[in-house]
Parts: C-alpha cells; sequence; structure tokens
C-alpha cells in the first residue's frame, strides 16, 4: 500500500461538495488515513506551491487557496499516487474524462475542486506540510 495527499480545496468545500468528493475517493478504493479542515494563510499557500512562484497564476492561486477552509487528508491504497491522478482527472475540468472528481465537481481550470501529489517524493513531502510527525506516525501502529 502508498500513500499519498489530496487536498479538497475552498471551491468545493464553499459549494458544499467536499463530502461527495471525500465518498468519491473512497469509492475508487482509497482509504483515508488522516483528515483535517484548515485555512491556509498567505505565507502558507506559498510555500506548498512554491514550485509555481515564477508562474503566471501563481499570486492567484495563493488567493485562491486562501480564501476559505481546505480539507487535506492522507489516502492509502495500491499505487496511489497515480491512482489518484487518474481519478481526479486533467486539471480542466473541461478536459476531464466523464466520470473523475474535477469533470464532476470542478466549476473551472483554476477553481478545480481538488489537489493531488504528483510523484511519490511530493506525496511525502506534501503530507509532512500538512501533518505532523506525530500524525503520520500515528499510522504506522
Amino acid at each position: 500500500m502508498n500513500r499519498t495527499l489530496a487536498i479538497i480545496k475552498p471551491d468545493a468545500v464553499g459549494s458544499g461538495k467536499a463530502g461527495k468528493v471525500l465518498a468519491h475517493l473512497e469509492g475508487a478504493g482509497f482509504t483515508v488515513r488522516a483528515l483535517k479542515m484548515t485555512y491556509l494563510k498567505a505565507v502558507e499557500a506559498g510555500q506548498f506551491y512554491a514550485v509555481h512562484r515564477e508562474r503566471p497564476f501563481y499570486q492567484d492561486l495563493v488567493a485562491f487557496m486562501t480564501s476559505g477552509p481546505c480539507i487535506p487528508m492522507i489516502l492509502e491504497r495500491e499505487d496511489a499516487v497515480s491512482h489518484l491522478r487518474e481519478t481526479i482527472g486533467a486539471t480542466d475540468p473541461a478536459e476531464a474524462a466523464p466520470g473523475t472528481v474535477r469533470a464532476l465537481y470542478a466549476e473551472n481550470k483554476e477553481r478545480n475542486a481538488i489537489h493531488a501529489s504528483d510523484s511519490d517524493e511530493n506525496a511525502e513531502l506534501e503530507t509532512g506540510f500538512f501533518f505532523s510527525d506525530q500524525e503520520v506516525l500515528g499510522l504506522q501502529g
């Protein structure tokens, strides 16, 4: 079993779709190992998305991720990272396969309902960003 990080973004939380997104993920075979609701500050969102700092959408992304609560979670299943990327669909919901999270629940390319780690290495880093060692180590038992 592998673990990955997903974040239900402020648009999905604010529109009351968080439960549907979570049910979709569980229906796709993921087990939720940790979950919390949080409000990101601009500095935190900026750090989390630092890889995009030089891209033109960076400031809008930081503003969006601080516009309301989000729900980071640790998910587990076989081939978690690749399966989650497949389950959520393309960044632009207009290009996402039917039945994927983004095709069903995203508003547009910028307000796309969910974040998913793009590699096992980033999953580990991103998990550590949102969850303490105690929370993650508690999953070992």
